[in-house]
């Protein structure tokens, strides 16, 4: 069984996306003053959703690519196109992931289905 190359490079990019987002806030709450902290909280708390339906829409497109399963292909793209659309000034760091996946799924076989009468 070929494994679809479109929805590995769709959540290797993604797994350095999230790594990203993880390594920036983490980083950012660790700052000095009071003043800093208090807006590294609140960017977090509004990137937060973004955040974790990315994550969901990676363990689909992970399972998608593993399993072969065109559904977990097409799940995973609906959750970037919606974590897009959670925080859009990031639109851009998943908008590649979103085409990839929805790509992956349309060139995925589909399966074998026999009809019992």
């Amino acid at each position: 069984m070929k494994k679809s190359k479109l929805l590995l490079v769709s959540w290797i990019l993604s797994v350095a996306y999230l790594v990203y987002l993880i390594a920036y806030f983490t980083g950012a709450i660790g700052s000095t003053t009071d003043v800093e902290q208090a807006g590294a909280a609140i960017a977090f708390v509004l990137v937060m959703p973004h955040a974790f339906i990315l994550f969901l829409g990676l363990i689909f497109n992970v399972l998608g690519w593993a399993m072969n399963k065109r559904g977990f292909a097409l799940t995973g793209a609906i959750l970037y196109s919606v974590s897009m659309f959670l925080f859009i000034p990031y639109f851009f760091f998943v908008v590649i992931q979103t085409v990839l996946s929805y790509v992956a799924y349309a060139k995925m076989k589909k399966p074998l289905v026999i009809a019992t009468a």
